[in-house]
């Protein structure tokens, strides 16, 4: 046994420290046993990358000339199996023969292995994804350590799995249930997989030498791909399953901006029958994919978020959040706080709102919590606190009051003369200067932003504002706490709307413009979802609700004035009515069990023009020129990530300003001016577009 961190990992005999190989180790035991431990070098964690299948086929090389009884494939590292392809290798490609050439390569290894005369068995623990699974799925046996994880989630980044899962994932279990997985890129935990037949057993670490004696010995029951899965590999019903599966990816993703689930629709309907013929076809399938804008701008997103993960930094100090205000915001990153291990109290003026927050926290924790302890765990540390007096005691307070600067400065007179040294005070505050909010405090120091999005748990941003006071430890704090509860922190410096909502205004004022000019509110956000968002701006308004959008609105326009679209009057006297969106039931849209009913638009309704998809789009691209111009943000890979990661804005264009880019900057400085011409001076060009690469 080797001690791995604070893990013991059962790793056959000793490896010998000198072996011959960089990134594998090499032994056999006393029965003869070959266990080959993956550990890539210099790396935290195991991927796939062209030298180490390289080296893997040396060692397949070795293990054929000198036969063991039987092979063991472990991973050496605490974090998991292996956790997919090296995604650097991905960066930048355009030749698809060329991705092609490699890809054979690759795939040559991995049927050199499945090939291999002895018996072969896989013990996974941790993480095995994508290239990882794959691995696995070229051993005839798999045992899983209770803790395991599969999944293919090569859709994220516009591919699907290219060594050979797409044929051995779908021959060896009900091929619906392993294409659902490929297409939606969803993991399953060891118990699933094994109800799957994905894996044969599932164990405990120190039961891994039986289990593995029992593998070799042909003692271990083998899942065994049924009949089913026969009939439904057959030619007739692939034709009739694959139409369906095209119907329901059409409903989540449109193949023109997301072309991979189809290519695997394709590839399965068209080859699924022929082993042989699949293989080679997902080659040339994976390598057209690799060279597509979308996988290219899905890649780039994957660093992005890695990116931003890294300016959280380490050695968070937070504990206990104390959260003021219960409504949906509040009571949502009080929510999220408990669910990331935090010990929150939330605190209110009336008990209403804190029992509706612990409704909704307690059916969050149900979704996204896998074991009922943990449900349990989570409400434990969500704590109601009528008094206030979490206050005392709490490393972070959160204040997520309504946009009233008035109401904002006297919750900070209650607050600050409770809060012990060294805590921090964040507002919520989703546009009000943290230069104006300060102005009453004794130590405006110790106050900075913490801006979430609506939904908290789904949208994974939070801006980190500062102002020119702000204390540097107390901000470099606030960045390691959003790191530990799970979020991506963009460090902004106070401005009105700061950058995710001064660049989304735009984009939904112009929508409120629109419809004044009488076009139906269905074309309106079907020009947006035809340009890849994920909801159109007046289902979006409704989504964050009216009376904030007004609210933030008003507080642009009275800086910004004229760069951005008038408020409708109507607008005002929709929110003075309660018509707020999702909250109240009813906005634009009428709202049941949290969803928009969109059916009820105007079936003569003309498509949308190409006019309307840049009057909502490109003034976006243009505050973010802006932004970066003023050192609101001082980095354009960021501003792309923090759009995406905070608004969902179209994924596959890789953000605002890399659209700008690809689509030209002279195109979009000429179309902006055209747009001027003829709406106004909203659309004015930044002068940043000027210095902009």
């Amino acid at each position: 046994m080797d001690l791995l961190g604070d893990r013991v990992l059962e790793l056959g005999p000793k490896p010998d420290a000198s072996g011959p190989y960089k990134n594998f180790k090499l032994t056999r035991d006393e029965d003869g046993v070959a266990w080959l431990l993956f550990d890539r070098a210099g790396a935290s964690a195991n991927t796939l990358s062209a030298d180490l299948i390289e080296e893997l086929d040396k060692v397949l090389a070795e293990l054929e000339t000198a036969r063991p009884t039987g092979l063991v494939v472990r991973s050496a590292k605490t974090s998991g199996f292996i956790a997919g392809a090296d995604v650097n290798e991905f960066r930048g490609v355009t030749d698809a023969g060329a991705v092609e050439t490699q890809i054979n390569r690759a795939h040559a290894v991995i049927d050199r292995m499945e090939a291999l005369r002895f018996p072969t068995v896989a013990v996974i623990h941790g993480f095995c994804l994508g290239g990882g699974l794959e691995v696995a799925l070229a051993c005839q046996m798999r045992i899983a350590i209770d803790d395991a994880r599969f999944g293919f989630p090569e859709v994220m980044l516009g591919l699907h799995p290219g060594l050979g899962g797409t044929v051995r994932f779908t021959h060896l279990v009900n091929p619906m249930q392993a294409m659902t997985l490929m297409l939606t890129g969803k993991t399953i935990d060891a118990r699933n997989a094994r109800s799957l037949g994905l894996v044969d057993a599932v164990t405990q670490e120190r039961h891994v030498r039986n289990a593995v004696k029992d593998a070799m010995s042909g003692r271990l029951t083998r899942a065994r791909p049924g009949l089913l899965n026969t009939v439904l590999n057959l030619g007739p019903v692939r034709g009739l399953l694959a139409s369906r599966m095209r119907a329901e990816a059409g409903k989540a993703a449109p193949e023109e901006h997301y072309p991979a689930p189809y290519a695997l629709i394709d590839l399965w309907e068209k080859h699924g029958g022929d082993k042989a013929a699949m293989l080679n076809a997902e080659k040339a399938s994976f390598a057209r994919l690799m060279v597509t804008p979308t996988a290219q701008n899905l890649i780039r997103v994957f660093f992005l978020r890695e990116q931003m993960k890294k300016l959280a930094g380490t050695g968070n100090k937070i504990a206990h959040v104390h959260v003021i205000g219960a409504g949906a915001m509040g009571g949502d990153i009080a929510a999220w706080c408990a669910s990331q291990d935090m010990r929150v109290t939330l605190a209110d003026m009336k008990p209403e709102p804190i029992a509706g927050a612990i409704k909704r926290a307690s059916e969050l924790f149900g979704k996204i919590l896998r074991k009922r302890t943990d449900v349990r765990d989570a409400l434990d540390r969500l704590m109601p606190d009528m008094q206030a007096e979490g206050v005392r005691n709490a490393d972070l307070i959160i204040e997520a009051v309504p946009e009233k600067l008035e109401l904002k400065q006297k919750v900070y007179a209650g607050l600050e003369p409770k809060m012990k040294p060294g805590a921090i005070l964040a507002t919520n505050t989703s546009s009000i200067p943290l230069q104006d909010l300060r102005t009453t405090l004794q130590k405006p120091e110790r106050l900075l932003g913490l801006h979430f999005f609506n939904p908290v748990s789904r949208l994974q941003l939070v801006e980190v504002v500062s102002h020119d006071a702000t204390d540097p430890q107390l901000l470099k704090e606030a960045l390691a706490f959003v790191g530990a509860i799970d979020r991506l922190p963009l460090p902004v410096k106070s401005s009105p709307g700061f950058l995710v909502n001064r660049a989304l205004t735009p984009y939904m004022l112009e929508a409120m413009v629109m419809l004044d000019e009488k076009v139906d509110k269905s074309v309106i956000d079907a020009a947006a979802k035809k340009f890849g968002m994920p909801m159109g701006p007046i289902e979006l308004a409704d989504q964050v609700g009216l009376d904030i959008c007004l609210d933030v609105g008003d507080m642009l326009r009275s800086k910004f004035g004229d760069m951005l679209p008038p408020t409708p009057a109507w607008l005002r006297e929709k929110v003075a009515r309660g018509e707020l969106g999702r909250k109240s039931g009813k906005g634009f849209y009428v709202w049941k069990d949290g969803k928009a009913d969109t059916t009820a638009s105007s079936p003569s309704a003309a498509p949308p023009s190409a006019e309307m998809i840049d009057r909502l789009i490109l003034p976006m691209s243009n505050v973010c020129v802006a932004c970066l111009r003023e050192g609101i943000v001082d980095n354009a890979d960021v501003v792309d990530g923090a759009v995406i990661f905070g608004t969902g804005y179209a994924p596959f264009r890789g953000g605002p300003l890399n659209y700008a880019r690809s689509r030209g900057v002279e195109n979009v400085v000429s179309a902006l001016r055209a747009l001027t011409e003829k709406f106004g001076g909203r659309f004015t060009p930044d002068a940043g577009w000027e210095n902009f690469k």
